[in-house]
């Protein structure tokens, strides 16, 4: 999938505003771009200038008022809530700038959560949970609660936890902001190498021009225009 440079994300004409009161605060206006399969993008912008906002709705979190956005060939803009539900779990993988672990479970159980909502036997979840620890390097480290964990090996568990599913996408929002230098470069180059071996598309939201520096295509938002 990594050299298939058709686009897996298609984005057309899409606004996206919020109501404050009486108010319409326009926060996307008219985006258009793709994201071509087994990419690593990097959305960056100021603070407020809606590139939170257009990677949940890439994610089928929020939803735009106009416009379209097809992820592999599906137009999620049209799908029900259930159907979003749906189609984020089979389809996406969530990394966040604070982990969003469980803290009352170990690594492994908060790696294996996604795998609950699937048919999967203990067995099987096992063996996927295994996998992906082993890919980012907790293996050793699999019994352990986060609060035993280091913050860098931490998001080494989300990550785990978003890939257990075999997501195409993953959407990362400030995926280093709570990361020192060291451990947020082990974190970036743990992401580029799910690009160039595992084939899956990153697209993330960063201020760090450092981070940014490592994807292969940055994209600039300022006031919900696509600057560049």
């Amino acid at each position: 999938m990594a050299n298939d440079k058709s686009p897996i994300v298609e984005i057309t004409n899409l606004s996206k505003s919020y109501r404050r009161g009486s108010q319409v605060i326009p926060v996307l206006q008219d985006i258009s771009f793709d994201i071509a399969a087994g990419e690593f993008l990097a959305l960056m912008g100021p603070s407020g200038s809606g590139k939170s906002t257009l990677l949940n709705l890439i994610a089928g979190i929020d939803k735009a008022d106009t416009g379209t956005i097809r992820v592999g060939g599906i137009d999620i803009t049209t799908l029900s809530e259930t159907e979003l539900a749906e189609w984020r779990g089979a389809n996406v993988g969530f990394i966040f700038q604070f982990y969003n672990l469980m803290p009352v479970l170990t690594a492994y159980e908060n790696v294996e959560l996604p795998l609950l909502l699937t048919s999967l036997s203990r067995k099987e979840r096992r063996e996927h949970v295994e996998m992906v620890l082993d890919v980012v390097g907790l293996s050793d480290r699999m019994d352990h609660n986060p609060s035993q964990l280091s913050g860098g090996q931490q998001q080494r568990v989300a990550i785990a936890r978003a890939i257990v599913t075999d997501s195409a996408i993953l959407v990362a929002d400030e995926p280093t902001g709570d990361l020192d230098r060291v451990s947020a470069e082990d974190i970036l180059s743990l992401m580029d190498r799910l690009v160039h071996e595992f084939g899956k598309t990153i697209i993330m939201v960063t201020h760090d021009p450092r981070a940014a520096e490592k994807a292969h295509i940055i994209r600039h938002l300022e006031k919900g225009v696509l600057t560049a």
